[in-house]
């Protein structure tokens, strides 16, 4: 089951159903709506047509809402289209206008008290270099330093400017309406430069009764410079590295990422990395080397998501970019030491009651080779304070919202289903391990740790944590060989039974084993023996002929049955009864 979540941009490339369900079987947690393009019209259309697969499906795919922001773009050209010569006279006009060669209108009409003579403006992603000479009324007059084409509506960016434009546009306040109409999951919160960014999109949320939560999309140097502050009061943060890019001296970019990851990680936030992972997927099918490496030092990184924007909006293979990121992060994943990481955060937590109960699961489950980490929470906080240790182990949350439930699927390593609400710790926990059978996360015989609050139903209760073997126990003992194996009981107290009681795939219950009990010993799937001792005949034959086995397992012979179903776990030395 692969860790980190991926995130896709929906568009034109994947407006038909089938392609989005390829693209939901191949790895898709989370769709992002990019409100920078497109009407409330044309973005409904592909909103129903999504959540209709998502139904169909069965899946909890959450829908991101992604604010268009305060940002600058240029305003559309003759024929669509101008060329930029170095060296060149270019000015910025405040009133929209029909741009060419020698200048063009920006979106942000106050844009010239902003700047000021000697500065530099970027177009186009900073492909194009413009020096300010002067400001001359509202026009900004500037002469080209780096030329080239420009088309309609390209991005301007003025790098370590501060803008006195208001955070939320009309548009931005109708956008999030929009998604407060329509039910989506999460908002990504474009340009956020500080906390007080953050906090006006709360408030018209909650001016609307709406607990949407806020990725706040990191793009500028005040952001950077602000990411405390930011990540204090929002839901999780995305690495932005488009604008940011432009807007940062590249060389700086790696170093942020990470500083941005290990930030949002040790607070138990959401964190996405995102831009131009698997761009030149756009065009080609494979991705370049580099972008492997990209998609794969993020995942090493510790991101909790990782983001395709026109690979899969406007791409010529978005199901393939889907793919190639999911197998990335699986490969990735598979070499992580988890459990050393896990040792290296001792003493590197918050002091409190939820942070303690979720790294002790942790601990516990890693510790006892659990097959899961399985949490009850009516919010969905335990499942990621739990995801923030970042174990080895998979994590599977409860909740009783379905909301909740999507929300976590853009959390790091969370598996998220929904249960019915019981009255009962152990009714809860009874519930929670049928869903975690179901999920194929456990089986019988299986060990998974179980973590809750008590009182039940109260939202930062984190505070009890349990350690159960799925199915019925019946013994333990010592295990041999590690490995596990189901199949019919055969009881026997001697050599002659033994020789005459076993057919092939039987499980041999016995007192010992000696050398004459061998033909039926290599006709075993399993041995279960009172003998102890690892040195003792019956632990030689089970590492000999490589049989599952418990020995030291007093008793056996007593408390099983003949034709009794059962499955040993030779790694943990348990038999338990098993499903007819």
């Amino acid at each position: 089951m692969r860790k980190t979540k991926i995130v896709c941009t929906l568009g034109p490339a994947c407006d038909d159903s089938d392609t989005l369900r390829q693209m939901i079987a191949a790895g898709m947690d989370v769709a992002r709506f990019n409100f920078s393009h497109g009407t409330h019209e044309e973005q409904k259309a592909r909103y129903d047509r999504f959540v209709a697969v998502r139904e169909e499906m069965g899946v909890p795919v959450a829908a991101m809402l992604d604010t268009k922001g305060p940002e600058i773009r240029l305003g559309t050209f003759k024929n669509g289209k101008a060329e930029l010569v170095r060296g060149a006279r270019f000015v910025l006009y405040a009133d929209p206008c029909e741009g060419d060669e020698h200048g063009a209108s920006a979106s942000y009409a106050e844009l010239y008290r902003d700047v000021a003579p000697g500065g530099t403006i970027l177009l186009d992603d900073g492909l194009i270099e413009l020096s300010i000479e002067s400001i001359e009324g509202t026009d900004i007059v500037c002469r080209v330093v780096n030329g080239g084409k420009i088309s309609n509506r390209k991005g301007v960016n003025i790098p370590n400017a501060r803008f006195s434009m208001p955070y939320l546009s009309p548009k931005d306040v109708a956008d999030i309406d929009f998604a407060v109409d329509n039910g989506f999951d999460l908002i990504a919160a474009s340009f956020v430069r500080t906390a007080e960014d953050v906090l006006l999109i709360r408030q018209q949320l909650e001016r609307r009764g709406s607990d949407i939560e806020i990725i706040s999309k990191i793009e500028n140097e005040e952001g950077v410079q602000n990411i405390d502050e930011i990540l204090a009061v929002s839901d999780g943060i995305m690495v932005a590295r488009g604008d940011m890019g432009v807007e940062i001296h590249f060389e700086r970019l790696p170093a942020i990422q990470k500083m941005m990851i290990k930030k949002a990680v040790a607070q138990g936030k959401a964190v996405i990395t995102a831009t131009q992972m698997l761009e030149s997927m756009i065009h080609n099918p494979r991705p370049t080397r580099a972008e492997t490496s990209d998609v794969a030092n993020a995942v090493y990184d510790g991101t909790g998501a990782i983001m395709l924007s026109g690979e899969t909006a406007a791409g010529q293979y978005p199901v393939e970019a889907v793919r190639t990121m999911n197998s990335i992060a699986l490969t990735v994943e598979g070499d992580i030491n988890y459990s050393g990481r896990l040792r290296s955060r001792t003493g590197a937590t918050v002091p409190n009651v939820t942070n303690a109960i979720s790294f002790a699961t942790c601990q516990t489950a890693d510790e006892l080779h659990a097959a899961a980490i399985i949490t009850v929470s009516k919010s969905g906080r335990t499942a990621r304070m739990i995801s923030k240790f970042r174990p080895g182990v998979p994590i599977l949350c409860c909740t009783c919202d379905e909301r909740v439930r999507r929300r976590l699927n853009l959390t790091w390593g969370v598996h998220p289903v929904v249960i019915p609400e019981v009255d009962s710790t152990d009714g809860l926990f009874d519930l929670s391990v049928q869903a975690a059978i179901a999920e194929h996360m456990a089986s019988d015989g299986d060990m998974v740790v179980l973590t809750a609050g008590v009182p039940l139903g109260v939202s930062g209760t984190s505070n009890l944590l349990r350690v159960e073997v799925i199915g019925n126990l019946l013994l333990s003992g010592t295990g041999v060989t590690g490995r596990t194996v189901s199949g019919s009981v055969v009881v026997c107290r001697n050599e002659d039974e033994v020789l005459r009681l076993c057919s092939e795939g039987d499980v041999i219950v016995a007192p010992y084993t000696t050398n004459k009990m061998l033909p039926a010993l290599k006709k075993a799937a399993g041995l279960i023996v009172e003998q102890g001792g690892m040195d003792s005949h019956a632990a030689t034959v089970a590492m000999a002929l490589d049989i599952p086995a418990v020995i030291n397992a007093t008793n056996a012979t007593q408390m099983l049955k003949s034709g009794m179903p059962v499955t040993i776990d030779a790694a943990r030395g348990t038999v338990c009864a098993a499903k007819k």
